[in-house]
């Protein structure tokens, strides 16, 4: 069965499994194209603190929905590869933050910069009305994910 336009087959099912199965294939192609070797869960935690850190581990682990002892694991990993390092709390020396180093800076910025360059190729080879149906759906599926 095509599409009306005449373009490639759609897959079966309907929009919600067909929406489902094209954001999952886009995110795994995306999280491909990283700076390096980390695993996904490395690199969400570096990201998370790049974004919106420091933390301390007991707020990066409510962060990422992952037991504390996990998230010390995660956090030792990131330092060992000198992507994380612990300083002293400002307020409460029983507490250490956790803060991004500049080669974590660095990771995620390649990172973003490698996904975005993936992605814009891709969208470079679409016609304008194409594009602006995709910024439509961006704001839609932002608009989703929010509720």
């Amino acid at each position: 069965m095509g599409n009306e336009r005449g373009g490639a087959s759609r897959p079966p099912g309907g929009l919600a499994s067909r929406l489902r199965m094209t954001l999952l294939r886009t995110s795994r192609k995306l999280r491909a194209e990283q700076a390096g070797q980390l695993s996904e869960t490395h690199r969400s935690v570096l990201a998370s603190v790049v974004t919106n850190g420091p933390f301390t581990p007991g707020e990066l682990a409510a962060r990422e929905h992952v037991q504390p002892p996990s998230m010390t694991r995660t956090i030792r990993g990131l330092e060992d590869a000198g992507l994380l390092a612990r300083t002293t709390h400002p307020t409460d020396r029983r507490q250490v933050l956790v803060t991004a180093t500049e080669a974590g800076n660095a990771y995620i910025k390649e990172t973003r910069r490698r996904r975005d360059e993936w992605l814009a190729r891709r969208l470079k080879s679409l016609t304008p009305a194409e594009r602006q149906t995709l910024s439509d759906a961006e704001e839609i599926l932002r608009r989703i994910t929010t509720q």
